[in-house]
């Protein structure tokens, strides 16, 4: 093998083909894409290799409105509005923000398709799939009794059941799982927007991993719009709490 076709093959790719004059992405001239193809499908073409349907595109939008802000609460928020003052550009105060969106913040939907997928696609027993959990994902919420994004979504998917756009499997087992949390209970845990996410991702084929890569993009969004509000206010060096109050000192034992 020649120098030059083994640095090509270094970087072989199914996603971009490109040449002095051409740009093709999943095999479609960028061309043909700019003006007709919405911003969402072109997620879809890009990671999933072909162009989504109409209604499938709908409900992927849906889910990546529903995640993009919660407010400056939300740790990966916090942290871009601070990096945003430290003298960094937007780039820098978005990729702060979106380090932060692990497990425990933002990894909540990977794991609530995962264990939907444990129950529907391996068959598993949902009580079984419950237990091996801590602490389960997707439902209850320390701010909202009820999450204001879940009925709108899940009223969505089932619209998309009823029309044939997807099966509705996973969203029979999220609401099987719920009713099983909520046995006994006299305060239900409902569904939240990260399990209402999740089974509109599962619906639509998406592979665990990427339900959160697609909550990163959408939570980008918000980030971003923090970011640059922080960055226009003119503050510099901003920490976690007011300079008027000092952390509680709390002295070695």
């Amino acid at each position: 093998m020649s120098t030059a076709s083994e640095s090509a093959d270094w970087w072989a790719t199914g996603i971009v083909r490109m040449a002095p004059g051409e740009l093709e992405l999943r095999g479609i001239p960028v061309q043909e894409l700019i003006g007709s193809v919405g911003f969402v499908a072109m997620i879809w073409l890009m990671v999933r290799g072909e162009l989504p349907g109409t209604r499938q595109a709908e409900l992927l939008e849906a889910a990546l409105v529903a995640s993009v802000d919660h407010g400056p609460q939300a740790p990966s928020i916090a942290i871009a509005r601070m990096t945003a003052t430290c003298g960094v550009g937007l780039n820098n105060a978005m990729a702060s923000g979106v380090n932060a969106l692990g497990d425990a913040h933002g990894g909540a939907g990977q794991q609530y398709v995962e264990a939907l997928t444990e129950i529907v696609d391996a068959g598993e027993d949902l009580e079984q799939v419950i237990a091996r959990h801590r602490y389960f994902p997707g439902f209850g919420h320390r701010f909202h009794p009820v999450d204001p994004r879940r009925d709108p979504l899940l009223a969505l998917v089932d619209r998309a059941v009823a029309d044939g756009v997807v099966e509705g499997r996973y969203l029979r087992a999220a609401r099987a799982v719920e009713t099983f949390l909520n046995e006994g209970r006299s305060k239900p845990v409902p569904m939240n927007i990260d399990g209402a996410t999740a089974v509109i991702y599962a619906e639509l084929g998406f592979a665990p991993e990427l339900a959160r890569g697609l909550f990163v993009l959408s939570r980008s969004v918000g980030i971003l719009a923090h970011a640059w509000e922080e960055t226009t206010q003119g503050r510099r060096n901003k920490g976690p709490i007011p300079r008027s109050i000092l952390p509680t000192y709390r002295p070695p034992r």
